[in-house]
């Protein structure tokens, strides 16, 4: 059984609109599954961002640019992403320093 549908219209800028319209066709998809799979995953991100708000704190630091590049690089050859990295970096620094102080 199709699940079941409503229609949907809004007035957007063109620029967005075009831009909209040229990547929904990059996709091969419909106009309709397109729309879709945006709004579907704006309020999943919504939802986690909500989630996380109130439980994660912003960690950001500045570095060279070819040290980027390389950490970018790294990251893509692992399929990591930035969070994933820096977590697993601080909770390793942790497990040694404690493994140390109980030596």
């Amino acid at each position: 059984m199709a699940e079941k549908t409503r229609n949907l219209c809004a007035q957007i800028p063109v620029e967005l609109h075009d831009k909209v319209r040229q990547r929904q066709a990059e996709s091969g998809e419909t106009l309709s599954r397109y729309i879709t799979a945006l709004i579907t995953k704006f309020y999943e991100m919504e939802e986690r961002q909500t989630m996380e708000k109130d439980v994660t704190r912003p960690v950001c630091v500045q570095v060279p640019v070819e040290l980027f590049e390389q950490f970018k690089a790294y990251l893509k050859q692992h399929g990591m992403t930035q969070k994933d990295f820096v977590i697993h970096c601080i909770r390793q620094a942790l497990a040694e320093d404690v493994g140390a102080t109980e030596e």
